[in-house]
């Protein structure tokens, strides 16, 4: 979930360094941390709190490595910020991910006369790599990870040496090539600026980066050709082009994610018997959807897997079942090991991915890219519309029908123009602590999503419930202090929906209804309706996604929250 950069080349690292960090703050934002080398010596600067802490002093030479920290183990401290050094400040290192056995590796170490100064299960790495060097880094490394247990993508500088040496096994890492310079880091958004040519690292490999190039190995040090890619987007994509945050930019971007997500040709064998979905966090409630449409629609079975319980609770499938993982990053740890579990016991599995050439997209059978496009707000928004388009493409192509979405550009374009009355709606809710999250049906899930954006963002408790669900436990939070948001459209169950309104509004509770346009009735039982354009009752996902997006944007501007880097989380969970 961190983010770490590395850099050698002509020009000075320290610039390059901190330009890339801030590039990669999405990962984490509780510390961050620069080492250089230089005449044979390690120069180290790291503070808690943003990259932007490192802007007052700059650290000479051409080479580096660079870390932005997303916490587990230890709180966000200057001593628990990353890279660390080894006793005798020849090694440095920094880190993503988790070494499960690091107590006991640190226990040993503690023995043989090692001094920690962290609180983090990272340290350990650096001085296991200056036990084990005896002239060559490489081997260092090598006999590093056959000690580690655990999640992790790590960079290794030692002074003197001019190369950067890193290793990978579960936390994403991909490698940046332009000539006379090389660059290593988490993702590709802290390298756009400068190559579009790079090699994604897979699990169990080794990489030495110099100026000349790039060396890859497996962990027993045999060699291995590197697959140089060409990255399809650029720079202006990462930048916000006036819109306050990245997450509203993105909002507003998601007719051209319909639009392109539209033009996906799926062909699609219906050679199993049911599709079962993995996926967590919004990726999941994407999922859910999908379970009402590909039933609906394709009259296939479908189940829906909450990836971080999956594996553990000895899941019933089959070579009969066909695996979805759905994933933005296509790094989502357990996502990834979802697929792994399946592919093991033989099932086939499929990805709909964002991230083009991530673990995930390069480890199932078959994939299906998402057209999201770049995604750097770390409450996901436009990704789960472009999830969402493509589950709407499956279901069809697995019914033998065409799907054009005829119209629905359009009508996401209209649904945005509610930007000012949700503006307008967040001034008046947002010193509320508590919300409730209804709806029914394929709305359901849209409750689970809004919910969760609005936790996200304002850090206001929500709570999503089935509509039905009401009278058997939830109305009991109902009251003045606690307004509901009841998504209720005119569709085949708007008695119902329209219903468990009144038992609210029966109880003194406000509601805020997401209703179909002309819908007059509605605002009888309501304290403000949000209007949506009239579509077919299979698409009101669609439409409903984007005032749920704009009311928690709304509420977390309003109480001055940093919106695109939420307290606690990170755009990528690579670590379980």
């Amino acid at each position: 979930m961190c983010g770490i950069i590395g850099y050698l080349g002509q020009k000075e690292a320290y610039p390059v360094l901190l330009a890339g960090l801030e590039r990669l703050e999405y990962r984490g934002y509780d510390s961050a941390g620069i080492c250089t080398a230089h005449h044979g010596t390690l120069h180290l600067h790291k503070k808690k709190g943003r990259v932007e802490n490192l802007k007052s002093i700059t650290l000479p030479g051409t080479i580096g490595i660079a870390h932005t920290r997303w916490s587990t183990h230890g709180s966000p401290a200057d001593k628990n910020a990353h890279p660390f050094l080894d006793q005798s400040k020849q090694f440095s290192i920094v880190h993503n991910g988790i070494i499960e056995n690091y107590l006991e590796l640190k226990e040993e170490l503690r023995k043989e006369g090692v001094a920690f100064t962290s609180d983090t299960d990272s340290e350990v790495i650096v001085h296991l790599l200056a036990k084990y060097y005896h002239g060559n880094l490489q081997e260092a490394v090598l006999n590093t990870v056959k000690r580690l247990m655990g999640a992790y993508a790590f960079c290794v500088l030692k002074s003197g040496n001019q190369e950067i040496i890193a290793a990978r096994n579960g936390s994403p890492l991909v490698v940046g090539l332009n000539g006379g310079e090389n660059f290593i880091a988490s993702d590709v958004s802290a390298l756009i600026e400068h190559t579009r040519r790079v090699i994604y690292v897979d699990d169990f490999r080794l990489v030495k980066v110099t100026r000349q190039g790039v060396e890859l190995s497996d962990f027993q040090g045999r060699p291995l050709p590197p697959s140089i890619k060409e990255v399809n987007w650029n720079i202006e994509q990462a930048q916000k082009q006036g819109y306050k945050h990245f997450m509203l930019k993105e909002i507003f971007e998601q007719p051209q994610v319909v639009e392109d997500s539209l033009r996906l040709n799926l062909s699609l064998r219906k050679d199993f018997s049911r599709l079962l979905i993995v996926a967590c966090g919004t990726a999941s409630y994407a999922g859910l959807v999908g379970k009402y449409l590909i039933e609906k629609i394709a009259k296939i079975p479908v189940a829906v897997e909450i990836a971080s319980e999956f594996r553990y609770k000895e899941p019933l499938f089959s070579r009969d079942d066909l695996i979805l993982a759905i994933s933005q990053s296509g790094e989502t740890a357990d996502t990834l090991a979802a697929v792994r579990l399946a592919r093991q016991q033989g099932a086939k599995t499929l990805g709909m991915i964002n991230v083009v050439d991530s673990t995930i997209a390069r480890e199932v059978d078959d994939i299906i890219y998402t057209r999201a496009g770049l995604e750097i707000g770390v409450a996901s928004t436009k990704a789960f519309i472009a999830q969402l388009v493509t589950l709407y493409k499956i279901a069809y192509a697995l019914a033998g029908q065409e799907f054009s979405g005829e119209g629905l550009v359009e009508k996401v374009q209209q649904t945005l123009s509610l930007n000012s009355q949700l503006k307008d709606l967040a001034k008046k809710y947002f010193a509320y602590q508590n919300f409730l999250y209804i709806g029914r049906n394929i709305n359901y899930p849209l409750a689970l999503e809004g919910a969760l954006k609005l936790k996200e963002i304002s850090y206001i408790h929500a709570e999503a419930y089935p509509a039905g669900e009401l009278k058997h436990g939830p109305l009991a939070l109902v009251s003045e202090e606690t307004p509901t948001l009841a998504i209720c459209p005119q569709d085949s169950v708007y008695e119902k929906t329209f219903s468990n309104i009144q038992e609210v509004k029966a109880r003194n509770g406000k509601v805020i209804a997401v209703a179909t346009q002309g819908d007059e009735r509605i605002k009888g039982i309501s304290d403000d309706v949000i209007y949506l354009p009239s579509v077919k009752e299979v698409f009101y996902p669609l439409l409903a996604a984007i005032p749920l997006q704009l009311f928690a944007y709304h509420i977390a501007d309003v109480k001055g929250c940093d919106i695109d880097r939420p307290r606690n989380l990170a755009k990528a969970v690579t670590v379980e």
